[in-house]
């Protein structure tokens, strides 16, 4: 089996969260046959599991990426240029050049480092938060997302919220014996968006998106409630920016946090083309239990989540040269 025969067959085990079991049984066999000194299941949850191998005695470089994929599934196929298929970049085949990088170090004589696939990255980072709680010794990790196999000097955060306007059910034929929350919620709305959102020097400008409205009961009837979800890219202290949203949806709504990840600057290392990402990444879930974090990974963002989702064939075989690399650099 090489690279690309490995990548096909990941992509091909359906894997959207939280039906990760599969891939996971499939991911440790895999390993096993590698011949580590230890590898086990982290149990997460009831069903779902993260596989950790190590090389050696302890770990001082980890190789890390998720097992999970967005919906829908869609089989693997492949051109003299890429494979496509769900998970394909995002991130079946940064799992099989790990796994091929592994082998290329054991081949040559090198230990001490490992390989960590977990669950659950796609919706809320639950394995990456449950590896944090039992680290292995490792004091660096190797995160893997794609960056078309570049070190990522950064990564923006995320903060979402949930606006939600309350009314006065009414006759539609009689708006003035009613209070319309979904008018509320578009004047709370188009506040947020003149919100002046921060800028930082490596990671550009932050962005908001809203992403979802809904609201009323039916097109004859004034609104008794509404709600909206606006996703913010951050890429700096988030302390100023929760102010000016929940300032900018009062008094016509109320600006509720739901969730929280902070923008991350990373590390860069000589020989290797850096970038810059705008999407969140399992790593701050890690915070520093498995050391200090980088990123990398084959690939493109653009088309990861999408019915185009392909990787290129040059990409993932680039990969394992730079996983390979990037530990022997970090171990010495």
């Amino acid at each position: 089996m090489d690279v690309f025969e490995l990548t096909r067959a990941l992509i091909n085990i359906e894997s959207v969260t939280p039906n990760e079991a599969a891939v996971g049984a499939y991911l440790y066999d895999v390993l096993a046959g590698l011949g580590p000194t230890h590898i086990e299941y982290m149990d997460v949850e009831p069903g779902r599991r993260n596989v950790f191998a190590r090389f050696g005695d302890a770990p001082v470089v980890t190789l890390s990426t998720h097992m999970d994929t967005v919906p829908p599934f869609f089989e693997a196929r492949e051109d003299d240029e890429f494979l496509w298929g769900r998970g394909a970049c995002d991130t079946k085949g940064i799992i099989a050049s790990m796994v091929f990088a592994a082998k290329a170090l054991l081949a040559a004589g090198e230990t001490n480092f490992g390989l960590l696939f977990v669950v659950g990255e796609e919706r809320n980072s639950a394995g990456a938060l449950h590896a944090a709680q039992q680290p292995r010794g490792s004091r660096f990790l190797i995160n893997g997302e794609p960056t078309s196999n570049r070190l990522a000097l950064g990564s923006k955060g995320a903060l979402r919220y949930e606006i939600v306007a309350t009314g006065k059910l009414a006759h539609s034929a009689y708006p003035e014996l009613g209070e319309s929350a979904i008018l509320k919620l578009l004047d709370a709305l188009e506040r947020i968006r003149l919100v002046p959102l921060p800028n930082d020097d490596v990671l550009g400008p932050s962005t908001l998106n809203i992403g979802t409205i809904a609201g009323g009961r039916a097109p004859n009837v004034i609104a008794d409630e509404a709600r909206a979800e606006v996703f913010i890219r951050l890429v700096c202290d988030s302390g100023p920016t929760h102010v000016a949203i929940e300032a900018a949806a009062r008094p016509s709504a109320e600006a509720v946090p739901v969730l929280e990840i902070p923008a991350l600057h990373l590390g860069s290392l000589p020989g290797f083309k850096t970038t810059v990402v705008a999407y969140t990444t399992d790593i701050p879930a890690f915070g520093d239990a498995w050391g200090r974090a980088f990123l990398l990974g084959p690939g493109t963002i653009h088309v990861a989540h999408t019915l185009e989702e392909r990787v290129p064939k040059k990409e993932l075989l680039e990969a394992v040269e730079l996983y390979a690399a990037l530990v022997r650099q970090l171990k010495n």
